[in-house]
């Protein structure tokens, strides 16, 4: 046989192919309990991430609109820059005393939609009795940068006591006045530089007690919220600091037995100041009657000086 032969022989023959056994293949199942676990996890991270932004839409309503100058709106008044401890510069308004000075400064926090051209009133009714006032502004009001949140706030609130130590006010010597949301950047503030004293206009023992009176939310998911809790009943109690409470019997955002909570739990109540029939947002919050609740703290802080 020619190898031409052969080789055409060796192709034409069959090939021996074993039989293999037949083997099934089979998806493997996923327990009955996987997949509703997978599901219910699903949920719980949407949830966490939209209550997250819910709570931070309820809590903040920062204007965004310009300010106008300082000097326009209070006379003597000038724009500072604040720097925070976490990189960012802030424009707040320094007041200073208008006449009489006496040695003492008022560093003065809004509530949650406030802005200073607001509050420009009080801060001059507080300039007429002798104090300078810092009023703060925020991270993320106005044109200052920032996203606001309680570490922030109270971040925020430090640079502004320490702009008042370099013109010569030490803490000793300073007011905490706060207004609603304010009244948790104080405290939160007080525990870190204790002042010589606060006024607390509508506190709040926590913002967890106070948001659910307003959006019943389960316990049980309190863990999905965020991290924005301004424990004033717990904070204040640490505090030895001279404090005023005032509030509105007809409050329809903070109850009012929420800041009798906070009164109760100050250990050196000078006064708790209950308005019949005042709302959250009453003219009344914005003249005389806070203005002389910060001057009975500042006699007291000399009492005891």
């Amino acid at each position: 046989m020619t190898a031409v032969n052969l080789a055409r022989a060796i192709v034409r023959a069959p090939v021996c192919d074993p039989q293999l056994p037949e083997v099934a293949l089979k998806t493997p199942k996923l327990p009955t309990w996987v997949i509703p676990l997978v599901v219910l996890a699903l949920v719980l991270v949407v949830l966490a991430y939209g209550g997250r932004a819910m709570q931070h839409t309820l809590v903040y309503h920062p204007s965004r609109a310009p300010l106008p100058s300082a000097a326009s709106t209070l006379p003597g008044a000038e724009e500072v820059r604040l720097t925070t401890d976490d990189g960012l510069t802030l424009t707040s308004w320094f007041v200073p005393p208008a006449t009489d000075a006496r040695g003492q400064a008022v560093l003065f926090a809004h509530g949650n939609a406030g802005a200073l051209a607001d509050r420009a009133g009080l801060a001059w009714d507080l300039a007429n009795r002798g104090f300078a006032v810092l009023m703060l502004g925020y991270r993320g009001f106005a044109e200052n940068p920032g996203t606001p949140s309680e570490a922030g706030l109270v971040l925020d609130a430090l640079a502004a006591q320490r702009q008042l130590a370099a013109r010569g006010y030490a803490a000793a010597d300073t007011i905490y006045l706060g207004e609603s949301i304010g009244t948790g950047v104080v405290v939160g503030l007080a525990a870190l530089e204790p002042p010589g004293g606060l006024v607390l206009r509508s506190p709040f023992t926590s913002l967890w007690d106070v948001g659910t009176t307003l959006v019943p939310v389960p316990s049980a998911v309190r863990f999905l919220l965020d991290k924005n809790e301004y424990p004033l009943a717990r904070q204040i109690a640490g505090l030895e600091s001279a404090v005023i409470v005032l509030h509105g019997t007809a409050d329809e955002i903070v109850p009012t037995e929420q800041s009798v909570a906070v009164a109760l739990a100050a250990p050196n109540l000078v006064r708790e100041i209950a308005i019949e029939g005042a709302r959250h947002n009453d003219a009344i919050w914005q003249g005389a009657l806070v203005a002389d609740a910060v001057v009975e703290v500042g006699d007291q802080i000399r009492a005891q000086g």
